[in-house]
């Protein structure tokens, strides 16, 4: 299977060239340790660095920061590929929304000092947003920075985390106004190696996802230079989120069918073996119907995803278009897999099967990123505009 139609606008043959590239590196260094990242929950320092070295990280960046200058559509890929995997640890996903955060709004001096070592691997980044009072309600978040001499003091904290374990480079979402509300939102970049009153707690337990490392993270005084505010001016913060949602929730959909299409995949393979009553499981009527329908799915997905990739590489992909994609995405991603995991019955149910992890990676999908519920608001309120 292929992130790609046949009528993907966005498509050229180094795409191509370069999925085959990072379908082999994946199958070479990431599948022999999944099963060890999802014990241990975190996917090996090391691994970053490979990815680096092999230009898995970069295809976004221009070649003056470290990468390949292409467009979102080689993350598209590897972001792809990563699901088709089967791989939830490592957590490229966040990495590629912060180097798109410090693309759109870093100054020069910022992008030649982070840039560079977040395509090699050398930093590991994260986006700090929820607290543990909110998640989707971003204007009502609660740490502060405050500013004290050439400094902010940053007090707070934050949850759910993802790269939160590891994360050299964190963006912090913070009020830099505690009078205003949306208005008074700033990022601010939490270099981690360097900033007393740091620290990260310990990591935490989930449903799925068990590979990649989540964590909450407390800033208590935290001291960081003015200039490592993201943009040229405070309060900018909740646009610069609003914004950069779009390929966030793109990200979900992306890996959502990437999941989709290993679970077919897998699921395909097992009936065609699996023996019950003196026939093939795919032999029985509602095994293919079913089938049938996990494809229409997968199909459907597949082309408006290349579509939404399309409308991105053009700087035109809305808001609710993305919050369709997400949602969409998400939800067929969950009832596909729910009706992959019926069709393995008893092994489908046990740890060791690939199909049981998925189900329950699958879940948070309808959650982060904005909930499935507040997708539908956004959608709702473009027709009603």
């Amino acid at each position: 299977m292929s992130l790609f139609t046949t009528t993907s606008g966005w498509n050229e043959e180094e795409h191509s060239i370069f999925a085959d590239s990072v379908r082999r590196f994946f199958e070479a260094e990431m599948a022999p340790h999944m099963e060890r990242w999802n014990r241990d929950g975190i996917c090996d320092r090391e691994f970053w660095r490979k990815a680096g070295e092999a230009g898995i990280m970069g295809g976004s960046v221009p070649e003056a920061y470290g990468g390949s200058g292409g467009g979102y559509g080689f993350d598209s890929v590897v972001l792809y590929e990563q699901a088709r995997c089967s791989d939830s640890a490592w957590g490229f996903g966040i990495h590629s929304i912060v180097i798109h955060y410090i693309l759109t709004y870093g100054s020069d001096d910022q992008k030649q000092r982070w840039l560079p070592k977040l395509v090699s691997g050398e930093s590991v980044a994260a986006l700090a947003m929820s607290e543990p009072s909110g998640g989707s309600d971003l204007q009502s978040i609660r740490t502060t920075a405050l500013q004290e001499g050439n400094q902010y003091r940053i007090k707070g904290s934050k949850i759910f985390i993802t790269n939160g374990m590891t994360a050299d480079l964190i963006i912090v979402a913070v009020k830099t106004d505690r009078q205003e509300g949306a208005k008074g939102i700033s990022l601010v970049v939490v270099e981690t190696g360097e900033t007393d009153g740091f620290a990260r707690g310990k990591k935490l337990d989930k449903l799925g996802l068990r590979g990649n490392d989540t964590a909450e993270l407390f800033f208590d005084d935290a001291k960081v230079p003015l200039t490592n505010l993201l943009g040229d001016d405070e309060g900018q913060g909740f646009y610069q989120m609003m914004n950069q949602l779009s390929w966030e929730r793109l990200i979900i959909a992306i890996s959502a069918l990437g999941s989709m299409d290993y679970a077919l995949a897998e699921t395909v393979d097992y009936v065609r073996q699996r023996k019950a009553f003196g026939k093939r499981i795919m032999d029985f009527q509602n095994t293919r119907f079913k089938l049938a329908e996990a494809k229409t799915k997968c199909e459907l997905l597949r082309s408006f995803i290349n579509d939404c990739i399309q409308r991105l590489e053009r700087g035109e992909l809305d808001p609710a278009t993305a919050s369709m994609a997400k949602y969409w995405g998400s939800q067929t991603q969950n009832e596909v897999i729910n009706e992959c995991l019926q069709l393995h019955g008893g092994f489908g149910y046990m740890t060791e099967c690939p199909i049981s992890r998925l189900y329950a990676d699958a879940r948070v999908q309808m959650i982060y990123g904005g909930t499935n519920e507040i997708m539908k608001e956004l959608i709702a309120r473009s027709i009603d505009a």
